[in-house]
């Protein structure tokens, strides 16, 4: 018999209890106030009167969750009633265990809709972790669906003591995971909880005796959930990140040793060692903590994030004077890169200013170490700083086997720092799902003018003249023109594409603009690159050089070269000049340093909900340059025509694998040599002798096959897609459901395979839409259903909608068949071709998921305006004239519905379009003629958002077609 979610519930609750939790009853908000006062006066030994609780409450109840994250922290200057003042702590964050424990189940909260929530677990009295629950054998990602809902429905309800949630956990008894309060955040940033050795904790026995017990969800509350001020939101740490923290705690506080942490590319190092950096500030012995990266990794979040934390740590200038300063006066915290950190102990004329500080305990906590920190500098600081420990995080350690020789001999981090204290490599990242798989494509073939192939191994001695041969190279750039769309699903992704030389990225760049002046493409390409010294591959030793911001040195130089190389940068940084509206140059250091740093700001936030896609870039095109360190989100392909090897082969292609959403679901790497076998010997090197499998997408054949098991699985349940409308039951409805979905996930991965074609699948693109049409329409049912509490299972699956979201289907398009048919019709086509076309606007119509807000309107031309279109009349004006007196009519009514005021809310969707920032409650009741009643406000603000919104929706995108 399979346990239900109220024995799922009371066996927690019962565990939790024996853990030392207080079991309470409370069945509503009111409830849970008059226990957060009973705890409250607890825990600060002391009773509060009504008036003093009211303004307690009134304190609490303020700003959004990030603020309420600050208030939980922070003590509360309390007025007393007889004017004295005295400290409330709602949270003791330095001794953690020493706090009030309790928990409960079923709270009722009314807020825009009734709720009822499973378990929480109280703080203090209040409410600081949530916990959903679904019954065995049903999907997690429904219980994060939940929360969502909670969140937007009632947690803002009863003064707001639901928003000091902390921490979410979700579980269906066999698989358990936790994250921070944030509401932009998706499903995949939800984690399992793990021993230090990586093995996950799943089941959900296992997860509260490991997780939830009092000192460790306290600790993990306190001392381990970041506050992060750049984006306002909380972050958490995961379990390597949480036990390498804990390991370097333990190094400083016991031993004298350094060591390092290897945790693979793209899972988060910055953040663990900016936590480490923070905790360690702390430790009494410890005089100072130095935060050391290159130059190229300074970037803005960086220093704000650290400068929040401590003001003015970050010594974001480029005179080593001021970095001199920060080490001779009290700031704990410097955040500082490896070059000035040189120049200060190297330099005599700091000599004096730093000598104080030679025999004090510093700790450095170097960023990427396997690239700074192989050359003198590492010998300098520790021969200089007779105290200091040193800690480096690398997600691609230098081992024996990729070490190379330089002056000071062959060394190896373990050389360097000591033992590696936390292991965490990309096999386990891809198995927790916190980074992804890798897609490699090799296309390292060549056709001649005769016909005939050429493979890179027999191109001859003369490698370099095959490679940056024109036609190789024209050929290789059509490639990317005719597939990028399909790689980055219609430059909804962004491309890096990495080259062997500036040569050789002079002649791709000028190859992609002409191609672009030819209206052969309009992709949008940025570039950079080190003119002072050469870029190019040497031996592919696995060494990415790195970036060389001192132009200054170049300008004076007699090498033709370097300054041709510096007169076709400028050339390419004035393209890019009048492309994003800058004013970037090479004349000065910080000018070329700064248009280094808007191209990675402008890759980097594309994933900001404030993004004008305007502003995007599709390809940017590198030799060295971006290619360690760097983390954008928004990026999931890498052209590569280069030599990789080791560690950088795996940094570079890593660019790829951050995690984001469902419609991101690999990293698609392109290689046009045949770097096969430096990949396996790479993968080999940094996870295990089994990772092959873990590490890459599996081929073509793979998906192809499994996809059509799913086709033939879903005709079998309805044939047809109008059958799908006539399902007798529920359980068949969610069977539809759950094939459709794994194809959706399936044809995903397909798309981005050069090769993929719909011939060779066992569906047409057309039924696969009017499929994927009924499977929306099961989806809007449920979410109708679920708006008056209706239960249904369907409702328990998580539908993942943005995996049949297409731009290539749009309303432009749409026009161009009307243009068409009304051309076959002029010229007299024969009634089956106009039939055809006319069902096919219609299929479109019905089966595109982008269309539905727009179907009604758009049909409503076609039958009564298409008729009336004379053969001279243009489609597209006609079109456009009916589309905005609809607009405008729709627009009138919405303000005579709602009784807004016409001009405001012109000026409020002006705004929107502008900033693509959805209006703020504030902007909505300004619009207002008439206010609504305090306890009506909020359902109104909601209401006239969503009709808000839902105009948008329906009138967006026809302009620019």
């Amino acid at each position: 018999m399979t346990q239900t979610e109220a024995q799922l519930e009371e066996n927690l609750i019962t565990r939790l209890v024996g853990l030392g939790y207080a079991r309470v009853t409370l069945k509503d908000s009111a409830a849970v106030i008059v226990n957060f006062k009973q705890q409250l006066q607890i825990h600060n030994h002391t009773t509060f009167s009504d008036a003093e609780f009211e303004r307690i409450l009134n304190h609490l109840d303020r700003g959004n969750v990030f603020d309420r994250a600050k208030t939980l922290r922070e003590p509360m200057n309390l007025v007393r009633d007889n004017d004295e003042r005295t400290y409330i702590e709602f949270l003791n964050v330095e001794e953690w265990c020493r706090n009030q424990y309790q928990v409960t189940h079923q709270v009722t909260q009314v807020g825009d809709y009734k709720n009822r929530y499973d378990v929480t677990l109280l703080i203090n009295g209040l409410p600081l972790v949530q916990i959903e629950l679904k019954r065995r054998g049903l999907e997690i990602k429904e219980a994060f669906n939940q929360i969502k809902r909670y969140e937007k429905h009632s947690f803002h309800a009863a003064r707001g003591l639901f928003e000091y949630v902390q921490l979410y956990v979700i579980s269906n008894g066999v698989n358990t995971k936790y994250y921070a309060n944030q509401r932009k955040q998706s499903f995949k940033q939800t984690f399992f909880w793990a021993k230090k050795n990586n093995s996950t904790i799943n089941a959900l026995d296992d997860f509260t005796d490991a997780f939830l017990e009092k000192c460790h969800v306290s600790k993990m509350i306190c001392r381990y959930i970041v506050l992060q001020e750049s984006d306002k939101v909380l972050m958490v740490l995961r379990p390597y990140q949480y036990y390498a923290v804990e390991a370097i705690i333990d190094q400083v506080k016991n031993s004298r040793d350094g060591g390092y942490i290897w945790h693979t590319t793209g899972s988060g190092k910055t953040l663990t060692s900016f936590k480490a950096a923070q905790i360690l500030t702390q430790l009494p012995k410890v005089k100072k903590v130095v935060f050391v990266v290159d130059r190229a990794d300074l970037d803005t979040q960086t220093q704000r994030e650290f400068n929040y934390f401590r003001k003015d740590c970050v010594d974001g200038t480029n005179n080593t004077r001021a970095l001199v300063k920060q080490f001779a006066d009290e700031t704990p915290l410097i955040v500082t890169t490896i070059q000035k950190l040189n120049n200060a102990i190297h330099k005599e004329r700091y000599s004096e200013h730093m000598a104080a500080l030679k025999d004090e305990r510093i700790v450095f906590i170097f960023d990427e170490c396997h690239r700074s920190q192989f050359g003198d500098t590492h010998l300098r600081i520790t021969q200089f700083f007779t105290r200091a420990q040193l800690f480096g995080f690398t997600g691609t350690p230098i081992l024996e086997k990729n070490a190379t020789r330089n002056d000071l001999g062959k060394r190896t981090t373990k050389d360097l720092f000591g033992e590696c204290l936390h292991q965490y490599v990309i096999t386990d990242a891809i198995r927790d799902q916190n980074v992804l798989k890798f897609a490699i494509e090799y296309w390292g073939k060549l056709k001649t003018k005769d016909g005939s192939l050429i493979d890179e191994q027999v191109a001859g001695i003369d490698t370099k003249e095959f490679f940056d041969n024109p036609d190789r190279i024209n050929g290789i750039v059509d490639w990317v023109i005719q597939h990028h769309n399909r790689k980055t699903h219609n430059k909804t992704f962004s491309a890096m594409m990495a080259v062997s030389s500036v040569d050789a990225l002079i002649a791709y760049y000028d190859t992609f603009k002409a191609k672009r002046e030819a209206g052969l493409h309009d992709l949008r390409i940025a570039t950079i690159f080190s003119f002072t010294a050469n870029e190019e591959d040497k031996d592919a030793d696995g060494v990415i050089g790195e970036p060389n911001f001192n132009v200054e040195a170049a300008l004076n130089t007699n090498d033709k070269k370097g300054q041709h190389s510096r007169e076709k940068l400028d050339a390419y940084i004035a393209d890019y000049n009048a492309q994003y509206q800058t004013n970037f140059s090479t004349k000065t250091n910080d000018g070329f340093y700064n248009y280094y740093k808007d191209i990675g700001n402008r890759i980097k936030k594309r994933d900001k909900d404030n993004f004008d896609e305007k502003d995007r870039i599709d390809i940017l095109l590198v030799v060295n340059m971006f290619l360690t360190g760097f983390d954008a989100k928004k990026i999931n392909t890498f052209y590569v025509d280069k030599n990789l090897r080791y560690h950088g082969l795996v940094q570079a292609f890593s660019r790829t694998n951050r995690i984001l959403n469902e419609l991101k679901s690999q990293g698609n790497i392109v290689s046009f040599r045949n770097l096969k076998a430096n990949t396996d010997e790479a993968i080999l090197l940094f996870s295990n002798k089994n990772a092959s499998e873990t590490i890459l997408v599996e081929p073509i054949e793979v998906y192809t096959e499994r996809f059509n098991e799913s086709v033939a699985m879903l005709l079998s349940i309805a044939p047809t897609p109008d059958d799908v409308s006539h399902l007798p039951s529920e359980s068949e409805i969610l069977q539809f459901v759950k094939t459709f979905r794994s194809m959706m996930r399936d044809m995903n991965v397909l798309k981005s395979f050069a090769e993929f074609s719909w011939a060779d699948v066992d569906i047409s693109e057309q039924t696969f839409r009017d499929y994927a049409s009924k499977y929306h329409d099961i989806r809007d049912q449920v979410e109708k259903d679920k708006s008056v509490d209706k239960i249904s299972i369907v409702g328990e699956v998580d539908f993942e909608l943005e995996l049949i979201h297409s731009d290539e289907i749009n309303v432009a398009y749409i026009l161009e068949l009307l243009a068409t048919l009304q051309k076959d019709e002029k010229d007299g086509a024969d009634e089956n071709t106009i039939k055809r076309r006319r069902q096919q606007i219609q299929d479109l119509l019905s089966s595109e998921i982008q269309l539905r807000s727009k179907r009604d309107l758009i049909l409503q031309f076609i039958e009564e305006q298409m008729p009336k279109i004379s053969a001279s009349d243009n489609v597209t004006e006609v079109f456009a004239q009916f589309w905005d007196a609809q607009k405008h009519a729709a627009f009138e009514s919405l303000c005579h519905d709602e009784i807004l005021n016409i001009d405001k809310t012109q000026a409020l969707l002006g705004r929107y379009d502008f900033t693509g920032k959805p209006p703020l409650r504030d902007d909505i009741l300004a619009i207002m003629e008439t206010q609504p009643k305090l306890m009506q406000r909020r359902q109104a603000v909601q209401r006239i958002t969503e009709k808000l919104m839902a105009f948008v929706e329906q009138f967006s995108g026809v302009a620019e077609a």
